[in-house]
């Protein structure tokens, strides 16, 4: 009787370790599959206009948010026009331009290896995402800002209640994206990007394809700045808009109290 009795408490035991292992596998499935997920757009043009230089994306615009987001668990798939390995611009590669972000990235092997991986925008699917963000960098005045994949995919994000966010020359996106009623989508909404001010401090006035202050003032959008260089970010409902590089953490805390 003595052995039986003990047989059956330990079959109780082992129905009831089989029990709460079963719960805490359901738990910890369900907190996976909780993590945010957020695409980043990069731009995949490297010519400087008729400069015969080159340019891309901003390095810091995409450090920056990159390492906040992730550092909060959030899942960040990394996505460009042509896919692969997007141009940077070598400008931002500089010394003077490093910043702890940039430093980390370059030192990240698993991020670098992402970078260099990027999904072909046309293969990517807004319903698998949470919300987009554009880095910036002079690349997106002369490819993201009339890509027919981007256009759609914005205003799918848009048009589902997810976020859109975009950072100094970025908010070139917004030059052709739509709203429901057909009217340019950030009309009668509060934007910013890259300023005018900015633009023409850096020489680029006459090179560029247009100005993105310009642009947004053209399209509707109710365009504020800050001081050149500093950081200084707005937000409008869905749109998250960013002024320059200082301003690329700034829109990446905006995104994710929008995500929460």
């Amino acid at each position: 009787m003595l052995n039986l009795k003990y047989l059956f408490i330990g079959v109780l035991s082992a129905l009831m370790f089989t029990a709460c292992g079963t719960d805490n596998s359901s738990q910890s499935k369900e907190t996976m599959g909780s993590a945010k997920k957020v695409l980043f757009v990069l731009t995949s043009h490297d010519q400087l206009g008729n400069t015969g230089e080159k340019t891309g994306f901003w390095v810091e615009e995409f450090a920056s948010p990159y390492y906040f987001l992730k550092d909060k668990g959030v899942e960040i798939t990394l996505a460009s026009p042509k896919g692969g390995q997007p141009p940077f611009d070598p400008k931002s590669d500089a010394p003077e331009s490093q910043t702890e972000s940039t430093k980390r990235f370059k030192a990240d092997k698993d991020a670098v290896a992402q970078m260099a991986s990027t999904l072909k925008l046309s293969t990517v699917n807004e319903a698998d995402y949470d919300a987009v963000f554009y880095p910036g960098g002079h690349g997106p005045l002369w490819d993201l800002a009339t890509d027919k994949n981007s256009i759609a995919l914005i205003e799918a994000f848009y048009n589902a209640g997810k976020p859109v966010s975009a950072v100094c020359h970025a908010p070139a996106i917004f030059k052709d994206t739509k709203a429901q009623d057909g009217t340019p989508l950030v009309k009668g909404k509060k934007v910013t990007g890259f300023s005018d001010s900015e633009e023409d401090a850096v020489q680029l006035t006459d090179i560029v394809p247009f100005l993105v202050e310009d642009m947004l003032k053209e399209n509707g959008g109710i365009y504020s700045k800050g001081d050149d260089w500093t950081p200084y970010a707005v937000e409008d409902g869905l749109l998250i808009t960013g002024q320059n590089p200082a301003s690329s953490e700034l829109v990446a805390e905006k995104l994710l109290e929008k995500l929460n």
